[in-house]
């Protein structure tokens, strides 16, 4: 696919917006709600993906920042949700590769792959406005012209607005664990929603996940790798791959691995 068309419009002026104290949490929740919104319907969808709600809504507050950056910076990088395909070319004014990432928390992480990754353009999801408004500042800082954000339920975005066979790439990284036994139903990592994952994907597109928890990652592992569509790319005896040069080691991640707490990764491709 072309990265850059002299045809096509260059992205527009992003500026900068001044800093304020950012909101921050250990395990960004990540942005599924598997129930259908009040006059949507979502038939096609596993009963386990209209059931189980995967996130708790939290009301955390905006920082100055945030909302600054919301007021600024939202009518050019926030999509509305719409019941109708993403037109991608339209959306980021070229034609790219297609990133999708589910719960990117308050941002860092995403807008540092975007700023390695020129070349290709992110959609992210996060049901939380602290983190949208802080995504939104980072964009803004770093002059970033390759991400769009949405603000909604995961499940519906995927389904309704990402056609089958239209992504090159998914993110889920440190989904919430939800480490109690009783609450494992919540976790995002379900087949269900992996199968619909993998039929967003392109052949050889790629779906690469991250946790901190092992009993998260032996999970996630077994249902990666019961769905016929994937293909592990790891060699390693235990299944795990190492961690793509892309994807920055986050603070919270350096001090779990200070105190010995290991962290998974998974890339699996579509076949």
């Amino acid at each position: 696919m072309t990265h850059d068309d002299p045809d096509q419009p260059s992205p527009p002026h992003i500026g900068p917006i001044a800093d304020a104290t950012a909101n921050t949490t250990a395990h960004p929740s990540p942005s599924v709600a598997n129930s259908a919104a009040p006059g949507t319907t979502v038939a096609d969808a596993p009963k386990h993906l209209r059931r189980i709600r995967s996130f708790v809504t939290r009301a955390g507050r905006l920082s100055i920042a945030q909302k600054r950056a919301l007021d600024a910076l939202g009518p050019q990088f926030k999509l509305d949700y719409r019941a109708a395909a993403l037109d991608w070319p339209a959306t980021f004014g070229r034609t790219a590769p297609r990133i999708l990432e589910i719960g990117f928390g308050m941002g860092a992480t995403t807008s540092e792959i975007a700023e390695r990754r020129p070349g290709d353009d992110f959609l992210g999801i996060e049901v939380h406005e602290p983190g949208v408004g802080a995504l939104l500042k980072l964009i803004g800082d770093k002059q970033l012209g390759n991400i769009r954000v949405i603000q909604h339920d995961a499940v519906e975005v995927v389904e309704h607005m990402l056609p089958e066979a239209s992504l090159d790439g998914v993110h889920v990284y440190f989904p919430d664990p939800w480490h109690k036994a009783r609450h494992h139903k919540r976790r995002l990592i379900q087949p269900p929603f992996v199968r619909l994952l993998a039929s967003r994907l392109r052949p050889g597109a790629y779906l690469h996940l991250a946790t901190d928890w092992q009993n998260y990652a032996e999970q996630m592992l077994e249902v990666l790798s019961a769905e016929p569509t994937l293909a592990n790319t790891s060699t390693a005896p235990d299944g795990y791959a190492p961690r793509p040069a892309y994807r920055p080691v986050t603070k919270f991640e350096q001090r779990g691995l200070r105190l010995g707490h290991g962290v998974w990764d998974l890339v699996f491709t579509k076949v």
